[in-house]
């Protein structure tokens, strides 16, 4: 029985100074009060015309429930200001099974461009300016057409969307 109870104290002290990683949630520095979001125009080669609406509402619907202390407002003089555009948005082929396509990816990139109205350089109150672009890549068989795709996968497509944007803009990994 004492060894085991020894055992147990070597294996909780063990565990006890590994470090545990954690994502942080979201990260706003005080200071930090409105947000201004820009309407994110669709200006791809190829439109889907449901992409740009769905997505500016859900992103918003996402600072809203998440960032809760940011009070959204309507002009870009808001302590942070964030803007951008889908900037790509294409399919091909992806997989290639017995000399023919298997399967295909639509990949869309939202450019974001981020203001720190309080702070632009981010010394004081984080982040810097910034533009950065966001892609995801969806996968589909090719059996399917883009079209199919799009009518049965576009929430999937937005909420990722939304969540890498938001990941962007806020988490600290």
């Amino acid at each position: 029985m004492n060894r085991i109870t020894c055992l147990l104290a070597a294996l909780t002290l063990g565990l006890s100074s590994c470090k545990i990683y954690s994502f942080k949630d979201v990260s706003i520095p005080a200071e930090v009060k409105s947000i201004h979001i820009a309407y994110l125009e669709n200006r791809a080669r190829l439109v889907n015309p449901q992409l740009a609406p769905q997505l500016n509402d859900k992103f918003r619907q996402k600072v809203t429930s998440q960032a809760s202390k940011l009070t959204q407002i309507q002009t870009s003089d808001a302590d942070y200001d964030v803007s951008g555009y889908v900037s790509d948005y294409n399919y091909s082929t992806s997989g290639i099974s017995n000399q023919q396509a298997s399967s295909n990816r639509l990949s869309v990139t939202v450019h974001i461009i981020f203001k720190n109205h309080l702070d632009p350089t981010g010394r004081k109150v984080a982040p810097a300016d910034f533009e950065a672009d966001v892609t995801r890549n969806f996968d589909f068989p090719a059996s399917q057409t883009i079209q199919e795709f799009e009518t049965g996968q576009i929430a999937t497509v937005v909420t990722n969307l939304t969540d890498e944007i938001f990941n962007k803009l806020f988490s600290n990994w």
